[in-house]
C-alpha cells in the first residue's frame, strides 16, 4: 500500500477549492460551510484515527464498549437533528431506533457471518468499523424516514383526520403516510445496491484493493456489508416510523396535530 505523505493530502485538498470556486461563481455563500467541512473532516479523521490506534492496542472491553456507546448516541442525535419537523419523544425514539438495529445487525454480524474465534483477538478492529458502516447508513435512513412521516401527516391532515372522523382506525388512516416513510429511508440503500460494482466501487472494497487484497476477497466482504447495511438500515427506519406513529396517535384514534412543530 501507499504510504501517503502530508503533502500528498495537502494536494487533495486543493480540489476543495473547486467547490468554492463553484460556491463563489453561483453565488451560493456556501464558502464558510465548505471550509468548515473541510477542516472538521481533517480533524475528525485524525482524531478517530489516533484513538482506533490506541484503542486496537488496548483490545480493552470497557474501552471498546464506551466507544461504540459514544458512536451511537451521536448517529442517534444528528438523525433528529436532521430532520426540519419534531414532535415530543422523537429523540428517544431515534436512539431506541439506532441501537436496537444497529447493534442487534453488528452482533448477528460477529457471531453468525464472522465466527468469533476470527476477531475474539482484538474485537474493535471488527467491532468498530463494522458499526460505524452501520451507524452512518442507519442514521440517514431514520432521519429521512422520521422528517418523510411528519411531512406526510401534516400535508395529509384533512384526509386522515377526515378517514378518522369516519371510523377508521389510527393505523388505516396513517398507513399511506407510514408506507411512504418507510419507503423514503429504504431508498437511499436499495439505489446504492441497485448500482454498486456497475456505477461505484464502496469505500470498504476500494480501500482493501490498494492495501493490496485480492480483488474477488474484497468483493465477498462487501457483499457482506452492503446486506448488513442493508439490514441495518430497514430496521432502523421501521422502528423511528412506528415509534414515531405511536406517539403522533393516542389510544383513541386521535391524530395529535398539535405535538408536531417545524424547526428552522
Amino acid at each position: 500500500m501507499y504510504d501517503l505523505t502530508p503533502l500528498n493530502i495537502a494536494l487533495a485538498s486543493l480540489l476543495v477549492l473547486v467547490n468554492g470556486i463553484i460556491s463563489v461563481w453561483l453565488k451560493l455563500n456556501m464558502e464558510k460551510r465548505l471550509l468548515l467541512a473541510a477542516v472538521r473532516t481533517v480533524v475528525q479523521l485524525l482524531l478517530i484515527g489516533l484513538i482506533l490506534e490506541w484503542i486496537f492496542k488496548l483490545a480493552w472491553w470497557p474501552v471498546i464498549l464506551l466507544l461504540m456507546f459514544t458512536m451511537t448516541m451521536i448517529a442517534s442525535i444528528t438523525a433528529v437533528q436532521r430532520s426540519q419537523r419534531r414532535f415530543p419523544g422523537i429523540w428517544l425514539n431515534s436512539i431506541v431506533a439506532v441501537f436496537v438495529s444497529s447493534w442487534l445487525v453488528s452482533g448477528f454480524a460477529l457471531t453468525v457471518i464472522i465466527p468469533p474465534q476470527n476477531w475474539s483477538a482484538n474485537p474493535a478492529q471488527y467491532l468498530i468499523p463494522l458499526l460505524g458502516m452501520i451507524l452512518g447508513n442507519t442514521l440517514n435512513g431514520i432521519s429521512l424516514g422520521l422528517d418523510r412521516l411528519s411531512e406526510e401527516l401534516v400535508m395529509r391532515r384533512a384526509e386522515v383526520e377526515l378517514k378518522l372522523s369516519l371510523g377508521a382506525t389510527r393505523n388505516e388512516a396513517a398507513r399511506e403516510a407510514l408506507q411512504n416513510a418507510v419507503r423514503s429511508g429504504m431508498t437511499p440503500i436499495i439505489n446504492s445496491m441497485m448500482v454498486v460494482g456497475l456505477v461505484s466501487l464502496p469505500g470498504l472494497m476500494t480501500g482493501q484493493i490498494l492495501a493490496g487484497a485480492s480483488p474477488l476477497d474484497s468483493v465477498k466482504y462487501q457483499i457482506v456489508i452492503m446486506f448488513l447495511i442493508a439490514s441495518g438500515t430497514a430496521l432502523g427506519t421501521v422502528i423511528s416510523v412506528l415509534l414515531g406513529y405511536r406517539r403522533l396517535f393516542n389510544s383513541k384514534h386521535q391524530f395529535l396535530f398539535d405535538h408536531i412543530t417545524r424547526v428552522e
